[in-house]
């Protein structure tokens, strides 16, 4: 692997955007309701953010070909350890199965550790098994289960499945 994993300029936070928009269109195949471009502004405010209080991490090849985004997770309810939250996590296609992904979960991780957090959470797309795999490899195991179901009424509209 020959990428670096360094925090981002906040002149990329762009590019960071247009990875983010990729990652989340990529999700739709495994039943993600997120619409990619249509949350670009939101997501951009986010990430730079992350970027300000140290939170993004990117893999640098000669361009960023990969990021992932993590925080001290902050909820209000009292809890019996810390946690650190990775939020999201994208490596260009052309880099993976390389060690790219690997590597920013590792930066994150000791991030996290540094911070104080116990314990790291993350979240996958039930139908997404690449990502469950290097995830379960890497350690992470299941703790909450999230179950949905389609409501059928009339504000269903067959375009938005």
């Amino acid at each position: 692997m020959s990428v670096q994993i360094e925090p981002p300029e906040m002149t990329e936070a762009g590019r960071i955007a247009d990875l983010w928009v990729a990652l989340a269109d990529g999700q739709r195949e495994f039943g993600s309701h997120l619409r990619a471009e249509e949350n670009r502004e939101q997501i951009y405010d986010a990430i730079t953010r992350h970027i300000i209080v140290g939170g993004l991490l990117v893999a640098r090849d000669s361009d960023i070909v990969g990021f992932v985004m993590f925080e001290p997770e902050v909820d209000g309810y009292e809890q019996d350890i810390s946690r650190g939250t990775i939020q999201n996590v994208y490596v260009d296609p052309e880099y993976r199965n390389d060690g790219v992904g690997s590597a920013l979960l590792d930066a994150a991780e000791s991030a996290l550790a540094g911070a104080g957090a116990d314990v790291i959470r993350l979240e996958a797309m039930a139908g997404n098994d690449a990502a469950r795999r290097l995830y379960e490899r890497r350690g992470y195991r299941l703790h909450r289960v999230e179950l949905e179901k389609r409501v059928e009424n009339d504000n269903n509209d067959p375009a938005d499945r």
